[in-house]
């Protein structure tokens, strides 16, 4: 603890009420109803601000409605989390839903909770090096399997697997996520088509996933990329911006992840080949259960443990669902994940109407 944990604590404390959307009750606000801390990664990919958050609140009011919610955003600095989770804790936060920006690095902010009886539930990311109470996610090595299978049926359909080599552009070292989604595309692709050029990329940022496609490009080739293995949809779109700009012909069969708007209407138009569509809804829902209950003095069954190398941890594991065009109408539409109107917009239309999406 330095000497400016204080003023810190209180900026961050500052803000993160300002973003509570002024819900009242809680403990440390001298009432009885219970205080639940959400801490979100990031905002450059965009399911963190337009699912997770509201639908985790709204989740939280429907069961407790005298709850108080204390949200932050960490804008992918593990710095400035460690001070939103400790003026959490400052203000009397009762229970912690953390996805943190280093999982790898906050065994410690877990470690001040557990001091003082605040249970921590590890969201869509685990974290390792210490014992807590649950771990809510989606199974990563299969989404990883699942990216790697569509890739490889796309260039078995195109009859390119021997003719160049494919891209793999994971994500950000930091998240354990990243590495579950590469073990799961590498134990599909390994020794069935050639990986030219592989890159972990910092902050899953589509700006340095763009410039990572254009090294590959360079480096390779134009003609010799027959395929992208992209963790998500976000540095799909990176990707897909450097293709474009070295004046590919047609695109090559790209992956993604996160069923986010551009990348469902790139899907319909060609530009991507697929996604992987994760029910935020279930897991932002899940944890806002297991929240409630944990700040009411419950404990429930987990269906599966996690080891996180220094314990098992009580977890619940969501399945992934790979979407091409085809899959668009009777998955995230029909979930009600994103309407027809907000996909079916100025150039998509005619792909909408191709796949019947009304």
């Amino acid at each position: 603890m330095n000497a400016r944990w204080f003023v810190a604590v209180v900026a961050v404390a500052a803000t993160i009420v300002s973003g509570c959307g002024g819900s009242t009750g809680g403990k440390s606000g001298g009432g009885d109803a219970p205080t639940i801390a959400l801490f979100l990664p990031e905002s450059k990919t965009t399911r963190y601000e337009a699912f997770d958050r509201p639908l985790f609140e709204a989740k939280v009011k429907a069961l407790c409605a005298d709850c108080k919610l204390l949200y932050a955003n960490a804008d992918q600095d593990a710095a400035k989390q460690q001070q939103q989770v400790e003026a959490a804790l400052a203000q009397g936060a009762d229970v912690l839903v953390l996805d943190a920006v280093d999982a790898s690095a906050v065994a410690s902010l877990v470690n001040q909770a557990k001091q003082k009886k605040v249970p921590v539930i590890a969201y869509d990311r685990l974290i390792s090096e210490i014992s807590y109470e649950y771990y809510v996610s989606f199974n990563n090595v299969r989404v990883g399997e699942m990216q790697g299978q569509a890739l490889l049926d796309a260039l078995t359909k195109a009859g390119t697997t021997d003719k160049g080599k494919i891209v793999m552009i994971n994500g950000a070292p930091t998240d354990p996520s990243s590495a579950d989604y590469k073990t799961g595309a590498h134990k599909v692709l390994d020794g069935k088509v050639q990986i030219g050029r592989e890159f972990d990329t910092p902050d899953w940022s589509p700006d340095k996933a763009q410039q990572e496609m254009e090294q590959a490009i360079t480096a390779l080739g134009r003609d010799t990329v027959i395929g992208v293995l992209s963790a998500n949809d976000g540095m799909a779109g990176g990707a897909i911006a450097a293709m474009k700009r070295a004046g590919y012909p047609a695109l090559p069969p790209i992956t993604g992840q996160d069923a986010e708007l551009a990348a469902v209407q790139r899907i319909l138009t060609g530009e991507q080949y697929m996604t992987i569509y994760l029910d935020i809804r279930a897991e932002a829902e899940q944890s806002a259960v297991l929240a409630v209950a944990l700040a009411k003095g419950e404990k429930p069954a987990a269906p599966t443990k996690v080891a996180n190398g220094t314990a098992d941890i009580p977890a619940f594991l969501l399945d992934p669902i790979a979407v091409t065009a085809d899959r668009i109408k009777d998955t995230i539409v029909k979930d009600g994940f994103y309407k027809a109107a907000e996909i079916c917009t100025g150039p998509v239309v005619p792909a909408c109407t191709k796949a019947g999406i009304q």
